[in-house]
């Protein structure tokens, strides 16, 4: 159980970074910095922007799920 549950972290936490670098800058951090600043800014998300930020915070939550898994299985004895 343990062996799937670090698999699942693995896989979660490399797509959780794909995802949030597949979101477009907002403010004026570090994105600007690159090239950011210059976009014009739409009013409104569309349609694939509200998929990504959906389909982000499921793989947070199945990141977490993961770590906390983990967490509870290495306090039991014997594990």
């Amino acid at each position: 159980m343990i062996l799937f549950l670090q698999i699942l972290l693995i896989v979660t936490s490399v797509l959780l970074v794909l995802l949030v670098l597949l979101h477009r800058g907002r403010g004026g951090g570090l994105s600007s910095l690159f090239g950011g600043g210059m976009q014009s800014s739409l009013s409104g998300s569309s349609v694939v922007e509200k998929n990504l930020d959906r389909l982000t915070l499921f793989v947070g939550a199945v990141w977490v799920i993961a770590i906390v898994g983990i967490g509870l299985l290495v306090k039991l004895p014997g594990a």
